[in-house]
């Protein structure tokens, strides 16, 4: 096995991982040996860290082997006796290769209950998926081959200096996914520039419990954390992070994805938010300072039926339409925001104008004086659908009773497959969210009166004027060019008559 000691740069790493997907390309889709590819790589990150503090070690305290066993019992996980990559490399020709991997992660998560129970229960390595024993020998040793490569050695002695770089891939990975899982994909993946996006809006300050109720990879929930600033503006690590996840694979995601990085003890649960929660302190829901979500678009089994007995009162202010879930998760979303708190949530456009039992929700948000902020984003800007969609930002200590709405529609790169905000994009809308002022034809202060007059309808164009009138026509000018064009089509067609004269056409 290779143990030449490079330097991996993160372009290096990310090709790597994503070529390791050669192994599975053309057996199956995507959207299942995605987690492979992923649970993969988290052993080999937990086997090169293993590796990396035990050399130090060794360095450090020599041949007291007792010693040194001591102090590994102390790091964040512990790896039990031959469950390393390397174990699993020497052993990559055995024909019960993949039996032997399962039996591997079984002890890890026991070894690590705490942690990552349950992380690895869906995934097996001896399954048919992966082909009848001799195909799905080979492609696990192809599998363990790759990952033997240079470029994938995780050990942070060579990465000292940015140690994200594995939660960057990881990242990487996950977007890559969504990008090529079609109408799936967004399921559990949210653009990080949407991300990053949201991320300011909210501000999450130092101490601050952060909360994703449909958190899927996790990848929202990070990327706020990673936004959190102390007093002085700088960012700090004092923050703790929930989210809860109804997909048992993609929940295991993000807690992987919270372990790479270094947010292991982010508290997420396995359960329904809206039918099942399980944050839950002194038999009510636990509250947050930031709230922050993608919930999924407009969902038709979101449990209407059971609404109505909410034993949480969510849903005092309107039950949600049957098939549509949306304002379901944001009553959720509220109801689990602290005295002062923020929420920050994406949602379709047709949240901001449907009538009926939605505009009575709207009406009583109003008339609360919770509603900060309507951002409208670009259309094509998520995974898997081409809808526009907006962000709504609710705040329990809003100075003001008026509204702002942003038209940020226009703003964005494009892209031949998807659409993407650019770092400019991502701070004029913040940068007017924060100043909280009227832009022309971008932004618009708005007392709730004039909501009230639209009967509480949130579509952006009603507030925001971005018309662009067309320049006046020049009608002589124009005139004066059809009679120029009639003239020389008159002359062509004079030509053309004359020579098909001499070849013998009259």
């Amino acid at each position: 096995m290779a143990t030449t000691k490079i330097k991996p740069t993160q372009t290096q790493i990310n090709n790597a991982l994503w070529n390791a997907c050669d192994t599975f390309r053309g057996a199956f889709d995507s959207s299942e040996y995605k987690n492979y590819i992923l649970v993969f790589m988290f052993l080999k990150y937990l086997s090169d860290v293993w590796k990396d503090h035990y050399n130090q070690l060794k360095e450090q305290y020599g041949e007291n082997e007792e010693l040194i066993q001591r102090k590994l019992k102390r790091e964040r996980f512990v790896l039990p006796e031959n469950c390393t990559f390397d174990y699993i490399y020497n052993h990559r020709n055995d024909t019960d290769i993949g039996e032997k991997i399962d039996k591997i992660f079984a002890q890890i998560e026991e070894r690590n209950i705490e942690k990552l129970d349950g992380v690895f229960r869906n995934i097996s390595f001896n399954s048919d998926k992966l082909g009848q024993t001799k195909d799905r020998n080979r492609r696990l040793k192809n599998l363990i081959d790759d990952f033997a490569k240079p470029e994938l050695d995780f050990r942070p002695s060579l990465w000292e200096d940015k140690e994200d770089i594995l939660g960057d891939a990881y990242m990487y990975l996950l977007e890559k996914f969504a990008s090529g899982a079609g109408k799936k994909g967004g399921e559990f993946f949210t653009p990080k520039e949407v991300s990053a996006l949201l991320a300011k809006l909210v501000a999450p300050k130092e101490g601050d419990r952060i909360f994703d109720p449909t958190c899927g990879s996790g990848s929202l929930l990070i990327k706020v954390a990673e936004e959190t600033k102390d007093k002085d503006g700088q960012p700090t690590n004092n923050f703790s992070l929930y989210g809860q996840e109804s997909n048992g694979d993609t929940w295991a995601l993000s807690k992987m994805n919270c372990f790479l990085h270094s947010m292991d003890g982010a508290q997420i649960e396995w359960c329904d938010t809206i039918n099942n929660p399980k944050l839950i302190e002194d038999d009510a829901l636990m509250k947050f300072d930031i709230v922050v979500a993608n919930p999924p678009f407009s969902l038709d089994k979101w449990g209407y039926e059971n609404a109505e007995a909410d034993r949480f009162k969510r849903f005092y202010r309107g039950l949600p339409p049957k098939s549509k879930g949306d304002y379901a998760f944001i009553q959720h979303m509220i109801e689990t925001t602290a005295p002062g708190g923020k929420v920050g949530v994406i949602v379709p456009h047709g949240v901001l104008f449907r009538g009926s039992a939605e505009q009575k929700i709207r009406k009583q948000l109003i008339e609360e004086n919770l509603l900060e902020a309507v951002i409208g984003l670009p259309t094509n800007l998520f995974y898997g659908t081409g809808i526009p969609a907006a962000i709504l930002i609710f705040n329990k200590a809003k100075t003001t009773e008026d509204i702002l709405f942003i038209d940020a529609s226009k703003g964005f790169e494009d892209g031949k497959r998807q659409n993407k905000l650019r770092n400019q994009d991502i701070e004029k809308i913040v940068t007017a969210f924060n100043d909280f002022e009227s832009i022309e034809k971008y932004s618009s202060v708005v007392p709730p009166g004039e909501v009230e007059e639209n009967d509480f309808n949130l579509n952006i164009p009603r507030y925001v004027d971005t018309f662009e009138e067309e320049e006046p026509v020049d009608i002589p000018e124009v005139q004066k060019n059809i009679e120029q064009l009639e003239a020389e089509l008159l002359a062509v067609r004079t030509e053309m008559k004359k020579h098909l004269k001499e070849l013998g056409y009259e």
